[in-house]
């Protein structure tokens, strides 16, 4: 691969969540910039202690050509359903958005559906940028990994910033029993 190739990487955190936001980051490097991302030993963010996350976020800017991160907040998701628009779909506008902005030789992205195929005809409709998007993309390709990290440490920017204003404990995901103590709490408080 040329070092003058532009490539890629783009993954969320917070999907699902029902506090904070879907953040979706989109990462770019050069052949030589991957070789970089590869030598720092990245790996899917859920891996990797909230400190490393943040270490390797700097240097990941450091070598990175570009950067777009998107923010969904839980209001705007909903907005989005009620017209109609899924989850997938809507990281599917998302990421095409990105991968317009990054304007990539290739992209690497980790897919939302296990029916790959349907994601990217989904997806094909939005960008002609070339993309490959897998299941776990996020566990195979170390630039997938680089904006896994670069999604998860924003996403943790955001719940801090939501934990101090409010008070919320737990991930924000609808899983997290402290979460849902939390929310409880807090609805019965502010009838």
């Amino acid at each position: 691969m040329k070092s003058k190739a532009i490539i890629a990487g783009l993954d969320e955190a917070g999907r699902g969540a029902v506090i904070g936001p879907m953040v979706i980051a989109g990462v770019s490097v050069t052949g030589s910039g991957l070789k970089k991302i590869k030598a720092l030993g990245v790996r899917d963010s859920k891996e990797l202690a909230p400190k490393r996350r943040e270490k390797l976020a700097k240097q990941i800017e450091k070598i990175a050509k570009d950067i777009l991160i998107v923010k969904v907040g839980p209001c705007k998701i909903d907005n989005y359903k009620k017209e109609g628009i899924n989850l997938n779909r809507l990281e599917a506008i998302k990421f095409a958005e990105i991968l317009n902005y990054l304007n990539p030789h290739l992209a690497y992205i980790d897919s939302p559906e296990n029916n790959t195929q349907r994601f990217e005809k989904m997806l094909s409709k939005m960008t002609n940028v070339n993309f490959i998007a897998e299941h776990y993309a996020d566990k195979k390709y170390p630039i997938v990994s680089a904006a896994s990290i670069l999604a998860k440490v924003e996403r943790d920017k955001e719940m801090a910033k939501i934990r101090k204003k409010y008070g919320v404990r737990g991930s924000g995901y609808p899983s997290d029993t402290e979460t849902i103590a939390w929310m409880r709490e807090y609805l019965k408080e502010h009838k």
